[in-house]
C-alpha cells in the first residue's frame, strides 16, 4: 500500500452573519484513499488574516466582525495534510450574510419655525441606516408631544396650535424612525420659535381732561403695550 494524497477538502458552511466578532464558519473535513487517515488543515489565502483554526473548526478571529455592507464575501484557501505530508488545497468563498440593523441617526431639516402660524410646517424627517434602501416610519414622543403632529415625514405644529415666542421659546420632542426589521432609533430634538415682530395691541394716554383757558396745557403722556419685550414707538396724531 502506498499513502496516497486527500482528494478533496470540505467544509460544512460557507456563510455566516455579519456583526458577529469571531463567529463559527463550519466544520473542515478531507476525502482521502486511504482508510482511517487522519489530517492537519492550514489557512492561506486573500483574506487568511481575517480567519483561524481551532482544532477542525473555520471561525472568524476573536476582534473581527464582518460588514455586509462593506464586504460581502472572503476569499481563502485551506489545505489539508494527512499522515505522510500528502497534501490537497481548495479555494473557497466564504459569503456574509445581510443582518437588517438598526437606524444609525436621524435628521430633521429645520429646527425652528416662526412663531403665530398655526399649523406651521417645522421640517423634513430622514434616517440613516447601514443597510441601503431602507424605509422608514416615524413616531413622536417627548415633553411636547401634544403640540405637533406627523403628517408622512413631514413634522409640524398641529393645526389648532400657534406658538408664542414671547411665552414660550423652544419645545423638545423625540422622534422615534422604525425600519423594515422593526429596529428603531430614538432622538430628542430641540425646537426653536422665532420671534416676529408683532404689532402694538394698544395705546395709552395718562389723562383724559384738562382745563379750560389755558393756552398749552398738557393733556397727558402716551404709552403703547407691544408683545415684543423692549420695543420703543414713535407716535403720531390724527383724527
Amino acid at each position: 500500500n502506498v499513502n496516497e494524497a486527500p482528494s478533496a477538502v470540505a467544509l460544512s458552511a460557507s456563510s455566516f452573519a455579519e456583526n458577529a466578532a469571531g463567529a463559527t464558519i463550519g466544520t473542515l473535513s478531507a476525502t482521502d484513499p486511504d482508510s482511517g487517515e487522519t489530517f492537519t488543515y492550514a489557512l492561506s489565502g486573500t483574506d487568511k488574516d481575517s480567519f483561524e483554526l481551532s482544532g477542525t473548526t473555520l471561525k472568524l478571529k476573536d476582534t473581527v466582525s464582518a460588514d455586509y455592507e462593506s464586504d460581502a464575501s472572503y476569499s481563502i484557501t485551506i489545505t489539508a495534510t494527512d499522515s505522510a505530508s500528502n497534501t490537497v488545497s481548495k479555494d473557497f468563498t466564504v459569503s456574509v450574510t445581510n443582518v437588517n440593523e438598526a437606524p444609525s441617526a436621524l435628521a430633521l431639516s429645520a429646527s425652528s419655525f416662526a412663531e403665530n402660524a398655526a399649523g406651521a410646517t417645522i421640517g423634513t424627517l430622514s434616517a440613516t441606516d447601514p443597510d441601503s434602501g431602507e424605509t422608514f416610519t416615524y413616531a413622536l414622543s417627548g415633553t411636547d408631544k401634544e403640540s405637533f403632529e406627523l403628517s408622512g415625514t413631514t413634522l409640524k405644529l398641529k393645526d389648532s396650535v400657534s406658538a408664542n415666542y414671547e411665552t414660550k421659546s423652544s419645545y423638545a420632542v423625540t422622534i422615534t424612525a422604525t425600519d423594515s426589521g422593526s429596529n428603531s432609533k430614538a432622538q430628542d430634538f430641540t425646537i426653536s420659535v422665532t420671534d416676529v415682530n408683532e404689532t402694538p395691541s394698544a395705546v395709552a394716554l395718562s389723562a383724559s381732561s384738562f382745563a379750560e383757558n389755558a393756552a398749552g396745557a398738557t393733556i397727558g403722556t402716551l404709552s403703547a403695550t407691544d408683545p415684543d419685550t423692549g420695543e420703543t414707538f414713535t407716535y403720531a396724531l390724527s383724527g
